[in-house]
């Protein structure tokens, strides 16, 4: 199953795990599933059926280009990040 990083600040909603499998083929079917398990994760991480504003997710180690609609292999490392901004 694929393994969710959870950001430090959402920790709370998930039993204050650090990591926790999930299930599914895309970002969004996981975040659907953490959503079942651990209800207010989806309003944490999404916004209007998105990715909120601010808000990026890397799979094994690169932005998910696709965001909600990336796939993801069953032995993936899933990451909610702050997305980086410069100038």
């Amino acid at each position: 199953m694929p393994q969710v990083f959870i950001p430090k600040s959402m920790r709370p909603l998930v039993g204050d795990q650090e990591v926790v499998a999930a299930d599914g083929g895309r970002v969004r079917d996981i975040i659907d599933d953490l959503e079942r398990r651990f209800p207010g994760f989806k309003d944490r991480i999404c916004e209007s059926g998105q990715l909120r504003p601010g808000l990026t997710v890397a799979v094994d180690g690169s932005v998910a280009a696709l965001g909600m609609l990336q796939s993801v292999r069953p032995d993936a490392e899933i990451h909610f990040l702050p997305a980086l901004g410069g100038g």
